[in-house]
Parts: structure tokens; C-alpha cells; sequence
């Protein structure tokens, strides 16, 4: 049997790009799937293509931009599955590339880190202590690994911030069963990359999947999608 069957699995952002790779990567483990975007109707699509295969889907709506939004998208997933599994924090926004890279735009920071810091880690520690308590989790948070380019300064600083959670949060998770990674799709053809991106989306698997499927309790690790892009 597939390690992941009838894990409950809930991936923010999942109406396109690399949130309904993953969605779609994880129905076929066997998960049992809540997927969310800005409104039910634009994961509808992929919710129907999914049953029709056979998952377990369900599908949440909040705006991740506000705090209390996501807690109570936090409390309506807890509702649907009871202790959720599976947390792959996908959604994210990239504010406006200023090529006058001195200007500061107090709110695409404010933006940024409302939907690309808080939400996520709102949604980790809501989670975690039911991941805790059962003595497994998967937590996944999408980072970038966008550099020198000050221009995209909101966007990059946020993903750090996430970046600096997990690191910071990883040496608790040790011998607990719960695993709380990084992962890096890299530069890809999606609404955020752009369309001059070198990959392509579905480029983003398997390795979408490595922080979920490892075993070996590790977390705090960054995982690079693209290495495994050519297996």
C-alpha cells in the first residue's frame, strides 16, 4: 500500500500552477485532498477531475491576506478531517517588480508578508499540535530561491521570513514523527513566474513530493524540486 493512502492533505492555492500539480501528485498517493484558493469556484475544475478519478476532495475558500480569514479557514479544514496530515503551504503573491529598487512600498511589504509569512505559519501552528498529539505530519512551506533582485525586494524578504520560521522551528520536531520542510520549486512558467520562466510547471514533480514521502524524521531542510526533475 502507498504510505500517503486516506492521509488527509490540505494544499493552499491549488487552483493552478504548482498548488494543482501537487493537488493532483497527492490524489494519486491516495490522499484524501481540501483544496483551497481565494474561491471555491476556482478550484472546482480540478475538484471534479479529481472524484472522477476516485479522491476524497474537498474544497476551502479564504483570503489569505487577512489574519482572520485564515483562521477561520484553519478551523473549517480542522472541522472537514479532524487532525489534518498533510499542510504543503503553497499560495503566495509576488507584488510589482520596481526597477527603481530604492523605492519602498510600505504596502507590497505589508502585503507580502500577510499572504507569503503570517498565513503560513498561522496555518502551521494551528496544525502542528494535532500533528503532535497523533505522532505524524507533513508540513511544507514554498519558498524561492530568488536572489539579487532588490527590485522583487517584498516578495523575497517574505519568503525568507518563512524560511527563518522553519529553520528556527525544525530542531522541536526531532524524534516527534512531525516533518516541517522548505520547498523550492524553482523558476517556473506559472501566473507568479511569468511566462519567460526556463521550467515548466510540471517540472515541479516528483520533487514536490520528496519533503512528504522521506522518511527519515528530517526537517529544516531545503529541497530543491528541479534536482529531481530529471528522474
Amino acid at each position: 500500500m502507498k504510505p500517503l493512502v486516506d492521509r488527509w492533505a490540505l494544499v493552499t492555492g491549488a487552483s493552478r500552477g504548482i498548488g494543482q500539480q501537487v493537488a493532483q501528485a497527492l490524489a494519486a498517493e491516495g490522499c484524501r485532498l481540501i483544496l483551497h484558493s481565494r474561491t471555491v469556484e476556482a478550484t472546482a475544475a480540478l475538484a471534479s477531475r479529481l472524484r472522477e478519478q476516485g479522491a476524497t476532495v474537498h474544497t476551502v475558500a479564504a483570503e489569505l491576506s487577512d489574519s482572520a480569514a485564515v483562521l477561520r479557514l484553519a478551523d473549517e479544514v480542522s472541522a472537514l478531517c479532524g487532525t489534518l496530515d498533510i499542510l504543503y503551504n503553497n499560495a503566495a503573491v509576488m507584488t510589482p517588480y520596481h526597477p527603481d529598487y530604492l523605492t519602498v512600498v510600505p504596502a507590497d511589504y505589508e502585503l507580502s508578508f500577510r499572504v507569503n509569512t503570517i498565513a503560513p505559519i498561522l496555518l502551521c501552528n494551528h496544525f502542528l499540535p494535532q500533528m503532535l498529539a497523533q505522532g505524524w505530519g507533513r508540513i511544507v512551506n514554498v519558498t524561492s530561491g530568488i536572489k539579487d533582485q532588490p527590485e522583487l525586494m517584498a516578495y523575497a524578504a517574505s519568503k525568507a521570513a518563512l524560511d527563518k520560521f522553519v529553520y528556527d522551528t525544525a530542531p522541536k520536531l526531532v524524534g516527534t514523527g512531525v516533518t516541517m520542510n522548505l520547498l523550492d520549486p524553482g523558476w517556473l512558467r506559472t501566473d507568479l513566474g511569468g511566462p519567460n520562466a526556463p521550467g515548466a510547471v510540471e517540472s515541479v514533480l516528483p520533487g514536490a513530493l520528496v519533503p512528504v514521502l522521506a522518511t527519515d524524521g528530517a526537517s529544516g531542510r531545503w529541497v530543491s524540486a528541479q534536482d529531481f526533475a530529471s528522474l
